[in-house]
């Protein structure tokens, strides 16, 4: 084929697929091509986990009820940490309720390349439609759980609690925002690390679970400094620990609205996504060889 024809038939492409030149790029415009495979990928994880168990959607529901009755057995009946004038229950199921989104997303973003290498290697898409499917569709079960908490919470108005949400809850949304950012950006570093390192699926699972505990879901922010404040700082430099406290805030009007945890946490939101960014998009070109 000479130039000329080479030429008329790069004319005839609709798409040149080539490695990617910039590192921090979301692609935008290619993804928004792609909207259709994006909702189809956010079908399959809404449907497909529950599609063969007995219970289906159910587990939405029972996984953070059964663990703030357990929380509140544990940590408020048997260890008497106060919540003030806020219901335990409803102290705990605020704090599942946000981290149980937090978590999902990590743990769903964290194994992208090694769970779809069969798919990557076959067919070309935006990769990061992937992770991205996966914190929208999490979205669905967060505001299934979010939906229960809030039938729980005009529960106890009824029954006589006083209690009220914050003058701030409409920027309840922005935290969700940063959850995902947060998530997705550990997610995709996670994810190119593991195509290498298989035992870092084995950690996340491990390190997730011991992370909920210094992330103040079960307990005041308050009550490490003034119990523990030797180690408070472990608390005090986790991002999702004041997210978490603030969602507490917003959606429940108790506890202190920290400005300096709330900017500190979305400065470290925002480098954990460009870095995670930035790593996944380097890794997408080479990680079919090591995976």
């Amino acid at each position: 084929m000479n130039m000329e024809e080479n030429s008329t038939a790069k004319e005839r492409w609709l798409f040149e697929i080539t490695p990617k030149n910039k590192l921090i790029s979301l692609n935008l415009k290619e993804v928004w091509q792609y909207k259709d495979l994006l909702m189809l990928f956010v079908k399959r994880d809404v449907i497909t986990v529950y599609k063969q168990t007995i219970l289906g959607p159910l587990w939405y529901l029972i996984q953070p009820l059964f663990t703030s009755i357990i929380f509140t057995i544990i940590f408020n009946n048997v260890a008497g940490i106060k919540t003030g004038g806020i219901p335990p229950f409803l102290f705990n199921l605020a704090g599942v309720t946000s981290w149980n989104y937090f978590r999902e997303c990590l743990t769903a973003t964290s194994d992208t390349f090694k769970k779809n290498a069969g798919l990557f290697g076959k067919v070309y898409f935006p990769r990061i439609i992937m992770p991205m499917s996966i914190v929208v569709s999490n979205l669905l079960k967060f505001g299934i759980q979010l939906a229960v908490f809030i039938g729980f919470y005009v529960f106890f108005i009824f029954n006589g609690n006083e209690i009220s949400p914050s003058p701030y809850v409409f920027l309840y949304p922005l935290l969700i925002v940063i959850m995902a950012m947060f998530s997705l950006g550990l997610g995709m570093i996670i994810s190119s690390m593991v195509t290498k390192y298989r035992d870092l699926t084995f950690l996340v699972s491990f390190g997730v679970q011991l992370l909920m505990y210094v992330s103040a879901v079960m307990y005041p922010m308050s009550l490490v400094k003034e119990k523990l404040s030797t180690y408070s700082w472990i608390v005090d430099y986790n991002p999702m620990a004041h997210i978490i406290e603030t969602s507490r805030y917003l959606l429940l009007n108790d506890g202190i609205l920290n400005m300096n945890g709330i900017i500190y946490s979305v400065v470290i939101t925002i480098v954990i996504f460009l870095t995670g960014l930035i790593i996944f998009n380097k890794t997408e070109k080479s990680f079919i060889d090591t995976v």
